[in-house]
């Protein structure tokens, strides 16, 4: 019967984590997936998320279904996250939010909106991006296109090309970006360049998909939803993905958002109800109790106080690993320039190299990154980034 269903190539980064797992050689590094590790080479438990978690379980609540958008205290406590809780678009009541599973999850209702209620629309994604960006519009029936974004040669955004490639998109276009910390390549546009996006998104009734994973590894949580808050002000409707998963060490719990911004509380309540038929149609409604924990960390001023701490710490942990490996590296290897390792922010970092030099990475010194040269920062430590250093000066020297 299913002997016309081919194999599964399997998806690039995950398949890494499985040859990694069966790697046998001490020495082995991984900086392939977008995990956050202490210095010990750990995933942490955050404690203010352990004590909500604790706090949670003891109450014995029965695990009835959500609503098909999820937990209303949660969603409320998760718009006020990005948007901030005075936020015009927020007390306008003009913002639909839905509890999603996880970041991707969030990209899949919103993949599934677009081609049912904008079926004329393409979507047009960087070069380069997470490559779950393509695979999940694509699979919705969307027809995926691709912007200028990252100069390879010379570690730089291409933002003239890309606002030139912008400025030609027909109307209500969907055009997904990264607020902050831009995987892969960790480059971010400034406050200046997303001004000139937004002007141009105005005049040409674009629909932005502003896609953030890491708030609060960049500049800062507040810092770090600065675009989200411009577009929302701007008066343009828009899609917002969010997600906990690194900010809380929280990936399995999948706990994540849609928001979408609308021009009015009555737009967005449509909007919220063709979302809650979506939702009912995949998966009927989101799980209870990773939302649950997020939402009381959120909401109590002295747990959230110190998981801002901890996400300060991660944040100043992953910059810290970039400047030791630029100094390192840049003594290894001398005449080269490697001051866009400090220069990129969060989790993600495009290192130059080629997919031949990241195969030699991984076959003869156990590094893995990912083929286009990828890195997770964060999976540096004090105690393997010289390896990883030198590893890395010998395939760029040879």
């Amino acid at each position: 019967m299913f002997e016309h269903i081919p194999a599964y190539a399997g998806d690039p980064i995950l398949s890494l984590v499985e040859q990694f797992l069966r790697d046998e050689r001490a020495t082995k590094v991984n900086l392939s997936i977008g995990l956050f590790y202490d210095d010990d080479g750990n995933i942490p438990l955050l404690e203010p998320v352990q004590e909500a978690e604790d706090r949670l379980v003891a109450q014995h609540r029965a695990r009835s279904y959500l609503p098909m958008d999820g937990d209303a205290e949660f969603r409320e406590a998760a718009r006020a996250y990005v948007f901030g809780d005075k936020h015009e678009a927020v007390t306008s009541h003009r913002i639909a939010s839905v509890q999603a599973i996880g970041g991707s999850g969030a990209l899949k209702l919103a993949a599934d909106l677009v081609h049912r209620y904008f079926p004329q629309s393409e979507v047009w994604i960087s070069q380069p991006t997470w490559d779950n960006h393509r695979a999940i519009f694509e699979a919705a029936g969307v027809k995926v296109n691709e912007y200028p974004y990252y100069d390879r040669e010379n570690n730089r955004i291409r933002f003239d090309e890309l606002l030139a490639c912008i400025q030609t998109l027909p109307a209500r276009s969907v055009v997904l970006m990264h607020p902050c910390c831009h995987n892969p390549t960790g480059m971010d546009l400034s406050h200046e360049q997303w001004q000139q996006l937004i002007t141009v998104f105005k005049q040409n009734n674009l629909i932005a998909y502003l896609d953030m994973a890491y708030q609060g590894f960049g500049q800062g949580i507040e810092e770090d939803a600065w675009t989200v808050r411009a577009f929302a002000a701007a008066g343009l409707s828009c899609f917002v993905g969010s997600s906990f998963s690194k900010s809380f060490s929280w990936y399995g719990e999948r706990a994540g958002a849609l928001h979408v911004v609308c021009a009015s509380a009555k737009e967005a309540d449509c909007v919220l109800g063709q979302l809650k038929a979506i939702v009912r149609q995949i998966y009927s409604s989101p799980p209870v109790h990773g939302a649950a924990v997020v939402n009381m960390v959120l909401r109590d001023p002295i747990l959230r106080t110190r998981w801002e701490q901890d996400v300060n710490h991660m944040r100043a942990r992953i910059q810290e690993m970039r400047q030791v490996l630029q100094k390192i590296i840049s003594a290894k290897v001398p005449g080269r320039n490697f001051d866009y390792f400090t220069q990129q922010q969060g989790m993600f970092s495009y290192t130059g190299l080629s997919a031949e030099q990241v195969d030699r990475l991984r076959e003869e010194f156990a590094v893995y990154l990912v083929r286009s040269g990828r890195m997770c920062v964060a999976g540096l430590n004090h105690h393997n980034v010289e390896y990883v250093a030198q590893s890395m000066a010998q395939v760029l020297q040879e």
